[in-house]
């Protein structure tokens, strides 16, 4: 085989794995911008489970000063 050809392999070897590179951090991308708009979700989510939990919390404490008004009574 002589240099040329050699050359010219090479480069398709390349130039395959350069468009595989690509494709792959294509994939990882798409992937990461599913996982950020999953996080916001989650994070959506968590910021409503902690709104729930203060309004429990203020809800209880009312029952609370009920009770210990009845009782004070």
């Amino acid at each position: 085989m002589d240099l040329l050809s050699k050359l010219n392999e090479k480069l398709e070897t390349l130039i395959q794995k350069f468009e595989e590179a690509q494709k792959e951090n294509a994939r990882l991308n798409t992937e990461l911008a599913n996982l950020k708009q999953e996080l916001e979700e989650k994070e959506h989510e968590l910021l409503e489970c902690k709104e729930n939990m203060a309004l429990k919390e203020l809800e209880l404490e009312e029952v609370v000063a009920k009770i210990e008004s009845i009782l004070g009574k």
